[in-house]
């Protein structure tokens, strides 16, 4: 095979390549503006609103939440409320900065500090799950205390019970919106790759019609 039909071989397919990656460009960032109208149309619906910075302050300040102060201030990344604050929630990672950090922290915080008849219970770190395994403990000491006709007894660990019963509700739902909200936090996430890979495709494209119209350049400068 000559140089020049060598040529004509390869820079035809090098402009073939860059048409598909054209399209493939197209399509992938046509889905990367589907997943972003889609999570900020979802998020619009559920009118969440961010807590004002001056929220914020004062419930970080609040005597009752003083005693966690690890909680209050509990994780790297949480500035992104102050950054967020005030605004409306229409986008992934303003759905992860409320669902890790709000939600998180509230209920990290509710489940530190419950208390029955001013004592602490010692619930932190418990999740729906787990609550479900300190209900049936309880549950099981209060059909103890019964049978020994402990009622005073009894009735102490009902108040217990139907603490953990009410932070279980709690974390329930605090569990299932915050899932929710990450969930659209990934979605949106696909669709930052799809349109970063967009634009791999296109550069990869130009790259592509550059060497393309290189090779006719020189098949056409090369004698047959």
């Amino acid at each position: 095979m000559s140089r020049r039909a060598l040529d004509l071989l390869f820079a035809s397919g090098a402009a073939a390549i860059a048409v598909l990656m054209v399209v493939l460009g197209f399509v992938l960032a046509d889905q990367a503006s589907f997943a972003e109208d889609y999570v900020k149309e979802q998020l619009g619906e559920q009118k969440i609103t961010f807590a004002t910075a001056e929220d914020l302050k004062k419930d970080e300040e609040n005597p009752a939440n003083a005693e966690y102060k690890k909680i209050t201030q509990w994780k790297e990344g949480s500035s992104c409320l102050n950054e967020y604050a005030g605004k409306a929630m229409t986008t992934g990672k303003m759905a992860e900065c409320y669902g890790n950090y709000y939600i998180g922290m509230h209920m990290a915080r509710t489940a530190a500090l419950t208390k029955v008849d001013g004592q602490n219970m010692g619930w932190e770190g418990q999740t729906y799950a787990t609550l479900g395994t300190v209900r049936t403990d309880l549950s099981a000491k209060i059909a103890a205390a019964k049978t020994a006709n402990n009622t005073e007894e009894a009735a102490k660990l009902q108040k217990q019970l139907d603490a953990a019963t009410s932070l279980r509700s709690t974390m329930q739902t605090g569990e299932t919106l915050r899932g929710l909200l990450l969930t659209s936090y990934g979605f949106s996430i696909f669709g930052d790759k799809a349109a970063l890979a967009s634009t791999v495709c296109y550069l990869g494209a130009v790259v592509l019609v550059i060497i393309a119209a290189g090779g006719f350049v020189h098949a056409a400068m090369t004698r047959k």
